[in-house]
Parts: C-alpha cells; sequence; structure tokens
C-alpha cells in the first residue's frame, strides 16, 4: 500500500509530466488561458490516463511481451515491437469515446476545448505516461496508480497555470515578455517549485 501511495505522490508532484518531463506543453500553454477550461481539460486527461495507462498494461503483459503468448501455443513469438502502435491506438479510441461523451451531455466544455480535445490522441503527455510505466515494469495495480497520478499531477499543473494566467492578466507587464514569454517564465517558477518535492520519502 505504501508503494502504490509513493507512486501516487511521486508521479504528481515529483515526476509531473508537465513540469518535470514538459510532455503535453502544445495542449498545457494553449488552453490554459482560463481556470473553467483548464479544468475541464484537466479532467479529461485523468479519464484517459486512468483508462489507457492500465489498458496498455495488461495488452503488454497478456499479447505483447516475450512469451506471453504461450497460452495460445506460442511461447517464443515476441510482439513487444507493437507496443508503441498499440498504445496509441488505445489511446486514440478512448479520446474519440470521450469526446463523444462530452459532446453529448457536456457541449459547452467540449466546444471550448475545440481542437485541442482530439489532440489529446497525440499529446505526448499520455503516451508518455504509458511508455514510462512500461520502462518501470509496473504490474497492473502500480500502473493504474501510476495513470492517476500523472492524470492528476497534469491537471495540477495546468488549473495553477491558468489561475495564474488570469491573474496576470491584470499586471503591468512589459510588451517584450507578454504572450509566451510571460507563459515560459511562469511554467519555469512553477517546475521549481514542484522540485522542492524531489527526495521527499513516504
Amino acid at each position: 500500500m505504501t508503494q502504490l501511495l509513493e507512486i501516487l505522490v511521486r508521479a504528481m508532484l515529483v515526476e509531473n509530466l508537465a513540469l518535470v518531463f514538459l510532455l503535453g506543453m502544445c495542449t498545457y500553454i494553449a488552453v490554459s488561458r482560463r481556470v473553467e477550461t483548464a479544468i475541464g481539460l484537466g479532467i479529461a486527461v485523468v479519464v484517459v490516463q486512468v483508462i489507457t495507462v492500465p489498458v496498455n498494461n495488461l495488452l503488454y503483459q497478456y499479447l505483447l511481451a516475450p512469451g506471453a503468448l504461450a497460452w495460445a501455443g506460442l511461447p517464443a513469438l515476441d510482439l513487444s515491437f507493437l507496443a508503441l502502435v498499440t498504445f496509441i491506438g488505445v489511446i486514440a479510441a478512448l479520446v474519440q469515446i470521450l469526446e463523444l461523451v462530452l459532446e453529448r451531455y457536456v457541449p459547452a466544455l467540449q466546444a471550448r476545448l475545440g481542437i485541442y480535445l482530439p489532440l489529446l490522441t497525440v499529446n505526448c503527455a499520455i503516451l508518455g505516461a504509458s511508455l514510462l510505466m512500461l520502462q518501470r515494469q509496473y504490474d497492473f495495480a502500480e500502473s493504474l496508480v501510476w495513470g492517476l497520478g500523472s492524470g492528476m499531477g497534469w491537471a495540477l499543473a495546468i488549473v495553477l497555470f491558468a489561475a495564474l494566467r488570469e491573474r496576470l492578466h491584470y499586471s503591468d507587464i512589459p510588451d517584450g515578455l507578454q504572450g509566451l514569454g510571460l507563459a515560459f517564465i511562469v511554467t519555469g517558477f512553477l517546475a521549481l517549485g514542484l522540485s522542492g518535492f524531489t527526495g521527499v520519502v513516504l
């Protein structure tokens, strides 16, 4: 149990996909002008991560890993080279389902997210979580917690960033720093703040 809690905290704070690995920056910068929209996208990322990371874990363990098809009489078959393509396919299918659900039940949020919701399919933060899960050889429970933590960490980062950007909108900012310049400076300060959690042991 302690190990799972440690994975959750590490995924959210110590190894935050947005602020430590700098994954998903295109969506992070583009959809962070308003807190409301950032919260919606953050929830969408959490949902996608919680489902895709464990599903990709199961697919790899029982279909793609070396010797995984021993139950089918093919113990020597190694399909691990298909992991990347399989992970992308699972993510694309889930994002499509999520978009249909939002369009049906929360059309206002779906309209605000616009093109950035389908772009979750190729969001490197979502694919990166599955690839890190594979690299670290997490089991199913660990991958579920890693997916939850990495999604929550990315959502926390974008909501904090959006809140700061809303406040900075009313600030007197020099012309040369307005826009992306200040956005990257704020992101750097947020990343620096999270670096304080490095080395935390539960």
